[in-house]
This record gives C-alpha cells, structure tokens and sequence, in this order.
C-alpha cells in the first residue's frame, strides 16, 4: 500500500485500464472504482484524508470555479485525461470533506446494435418534431442512449441540432447535420435560457441533458409544440411515473394545461435498467411508450395509471413492457432470474411472462 495521496492521473489511468465506468474519492477510505457494476476498493492506495480530496478536486477543477463550488457545495463539470479519456464529474461535500464521483465517458458513440437497443426506436430518430425521454434511475446510461439517438440523426439527415448539456459529455463530430454543443455556466447560464435562446437559432433538433425544473420542462415542451425535435433524460422509473413527475412540477392551477400539452407533443418515453449479464458485463432491459390516441387522452384525463396496461396489451404497435423485456433475457439466458426480479416493476406480471 502506498503511504502517499495518488495523484488524479494515476487513478484516471487506473479507471481505464481496468475497464471502470466510474471512479469515486472520498475520504476515510481508498479510492474506489466500479466494475462491470460492482464497486471495487482501490486498496493498493492509502485510505484518503480530507486534505487529499481537496487536493485532487483542486487538481482538476477550473479555478474561476472553486469559488462556486466552496458556497454551492456542489459542481458539475468535464475533466479531459491526457486528450484522450473525457470523465463528467460531480463533486460534493460530504461530513464537510470534498466528495468526488468521476464517470468515463467513452471515445465513441456507440450504436443502437452495440448498445441492444430495439430497432423500434429508429422511428423516433426519424421524427420532425416532439418531445422524446429517456427514462431511469441514475447510472442506467440514458446520455449513452440518448447520444446514440442524437447520432443516428447526424448521420442520416441534414438537421441544425443544438445540444444543452451540464457538463457536455460526448462530443459530436458533424456529418450530415450541423451540431452546436453548448454547455451549462460555460456557454450558457442554465437550460432555460439556453432553451429560450434556441427559438432564434433556426435549430431542428434539441437535445437537453436533464429536465431539471419548471421552466426547463415547460421551454421544452413549448419547443415540441412549435416544430422541433427535442430529447432529455429524467430521472424516474417507468413512463407512467415520469408523466406524473412531469405534471407535478407544476402549480395545481397549471397542470390541466400542461396535461393537453403533453398529450399533444409527447413522442414517446425509453426507460432502461442495466441488468448483469451472466456471461460478464451488463445489458439492457426496457420499455417503450410510444403516444397514440389512446396514450394521449389518458395523459389527458390524468388517468396515468393505466398506462403501464397500455404499453403491456400495445406489443403490435411497437411498444416493450419492462417485465416482457426482463422476462425475454431470463429465457435466453442472459440474466439470472433473481437479477431480473429486482428490477421487475409487477413481479407477478413478470411471472406471467416466463
């Protein structure tokens, strides 16, 4: 064990050598990375002091930005490794001690195949407009697939696309469309503005990294209503959910309205678990809401209950129920059942389906 503080380097070489997705710093133990998604105790370094974070937070943060961090207590922002290894990172005070969660970021965007991705969700890279979500808890890939999507449009149609990201994490390069990658307290105060700003950019495609607020949803869905294609992330569990989510960020008075438009700019809603596969690694499990009439006057009607009963009796439409999905890697043997069970949103519909 060494007796020193490693140096940021050195662990970031380690995370890509041992094929982590992320690395996290804290102190009172060693570093720790995370390993197919398994954490795994650095302990060849010396358990870290508050003294060492610090210090390796201040190694890699920009400076007009420790200021910030010390009255946030909080700061998100991209660190790239020797040009070559991109990690997002939050840092965050825990116990009063500098707290840090780096992830890699990988070199390129992988594809729908690559990915496991269903082919079903070709038709939403094809859409002029709508408002189209990636769904999950955190660390279940949604950037990696929504950066998939936002790449299938690059390559296949000639688009202005606007990307708004906190911080920016896959970096586009330019192939059929016109990308402009803009990021949060760097390019732009916050999403909102960000958002506002794209009315008057002549932009086909929005892509915004989180629906964090109020105002950014509210933008966003304005934005789907008048022509444009926008993507985001939430954090939520399952389609039902994120309507719901949706709706009650808004004041009571507001949320029937919010509800007719919803229904009427809603694209569709991918929610995703990383599940472990038996032979290593990890793969996806998933499910689709794709809008109809159905689909819309149930968001309408704030019956979002029944919606999950939609999308499992809606298979011939395209749409993939999440226990279906668990259910059909269980019986190809990618995945253990008990795996399967703890990510299953009905285990007895999850049963039905074995």
């Amino acid at each position: 064990m060494s007796s020193s503080a490693p140096n940021i380097g050195e662990l970031l070489d380690t995370v890509v050598a041992e094929g982590a997705s992320d690395l996290h710093i804290s102190a009172g133990s060693p570093p720790i990375i995370r390993v197919s998604g398994s954490l795994v105790p650095l302990v060849q370094h010396k358990v870290l002091t508050p003294t060492d974070t610090e210090a390796l937070l201040k190694s890699i943060l920009p400076e007009d930005r420790w200021e910030g961090f010390k009255v946030a207590q909080a700061v998100d922002f991209s660190y790239s490794h020797q040009g070559k290894d991109r990690f997002r990172i939050n840092a965050y005070i825990v116990q009063s001690a500098v707290t840090i969660a780096l992830r890699l970021i990988p070199h390129q965007i992988r594809t729908f195949q690559e990915l496991g991705l269903p082919p079903v969700l070709e038709v939403f890279t094809q859409k002029q407009q709508g408002f189209f979500l990636v769904v999950g808890p955190v660390g279940q890939c949604k950037s990696t697939t929504l950066a998939a999507i936002l790449e299938r449009i690059n390559e296949t149609r000639a688009e202005h696309i606007v990307t708004i990201e906190d911080p920016i994490e896959y970096i586009f390069e330019p192939k059929k469309s016109l990308i402009h990658q803009r990021e949060v307290h760097i390019d732009t105060p916050d999403f909102h503005a960000a958002l506002q700003a794209a009315f008057r950019e002549d932009v086909n495609v929005i892509m915004v990294g989180e629906m964090r607020d109020q105002e950014t949803i509210s933008s966003a869905v304005t934005a789907a209503e008048t022509g444009h294609l926008v993507l985001s992330t939430l954090h939520t569990n399952n389609a039902a959910q994120t309507i719901d989510r949706i709706i009650d960020m808004f004041p009571s008075s507001q949320q029937e309205q919010v509800r007719v438009q919803l229904a009427g700019s809603l694209a569709g809603i991918f929610s995703q678990r990383l599940v472990p596969r038996i032979s290593g690694g990890q793969t996806l499990a998933y499910e689709l809401l794709i809008n109809n009439a159905a689909v819309a006057n149930l968001i309408r009607e704030g019956r979002t209950h029944e919606i999950t009963t939609v999308i499992q009796t809606s298979s011939q439409d395209g749409m993939i129920d999440m226990d279906r999905s668990l259910a059909e890697l269980v019986r190809r043997g990618e995945v253990t059942i008990e795996h399967a069970y703890e990510r299953a949103l009905d285990p007895k519909t999850f049963d039905r389906y074995l």
